[in-house]
């Protein structure tokens, strides 16, 4: 298991079971100082059981967002309750971090697998990490980002691609 999963890791499984989060580790990892936007999550039996990230970094290092966003996927996110200690074991766990996002001039030049994308209007946003199993197609990422930001099909919005650095 790669050292950001077993961070990510340890930090749901102290906040299901003491409900606190667990510090940075000590000494930081030099990889781990960085400060960078990171999703975390969660999936129980194949299923999607929490997903919450950050696209730009909101603490000062890695480890801290990572701790951050893993206690934020297994506890808050809205679509599901709380993970409970008695899930922990059905639990696998996928850390993204993101690259800084980048301007789409051309949608033709966006890759499902590759990139993800984030539709933005002054004041609506949707996300898609990529290579998301069952969205094939820029345009479908499209899509969806647009639903789940709340933006029309043919309301004027940004559209900005980034990669991830995908650990499981």
């Amino acid at each position: 298991m790669h050292p950001y999963v077993e961070l990510a890791t340890a930090a749901i499984r102290a906040y299901a079971t003491t409900g606190k989060k667990i510090p940075s580790p000590e000494p930081l990892p030099e990889d781990m100082k960085r400060p960078a936007g990171v999703f975390v999550s969660l999936k129980k039996h194949g299923e999607l059981r929490g997903c919450i990230g950050t696209i730009f970094p909101a603490t000062h290092s890695l480890a801290a967002e990572i701790i951050a966003n893993a206690v934020a996927s297994s506890s808050f996110d809205p679509r599901f309750p709380p993970v409970d200690s008695s899930e922990l074991g059905e639990l696998s766990v996928s850390v993204d971090v993101l690259s800084e996002p980048s301007p789409v001039s051309d949608v033709s030049t966006l890759d499902a697998r590759k990139f993800g994308v984030i539709i933005s209007t002054k004041t609506k946003r949707g996300l898609l990490l990529p290579d998301i199993e069952g969205v094939d197609t820029a345009a479908e990422q499209i899509a969806i980002c647009r639903r789940k930001g709340g933006i029309g099909p043919f309301e004027k919005a940004e559209i900005e691609r980034f990669t991830v650095a995908r650990y499981k």
